[in-house]
């Protein structure tokens, strides 16, 4: 799991910027579509608000919320 840094309303859902590695200074970007999201059950409105509460699976790719 990458710890989730970052997210960005984009046209076609939410682009998520993640750590790769310990360092935020590495990092790789992910866009989930609003569909997606609501197949994960994660609240759009939330991510945005809250990345750092978040975490990526890039097996998946799937978000998992890491804070309730």
């Amino acid at each position: 799991m990458e710890q989730i840094i970052d997210a960005r309303k984009s046209f076609n859902g939410i682009q998520v910027t993640y750590a790769t590695d310990e360092e935020i200074g590495n990092a790789g970007t992910e866009l989930f579509s609003y569909e997606n999201l609501i197949d994960m059950r994660i609240n759009a409105l939330d991510l945005l608000d809250n990345p750092l509460f978040y975490s990526f699976d890039p097996i998946g790719p799937r978000i998992v919320k890491t804070v309730n």
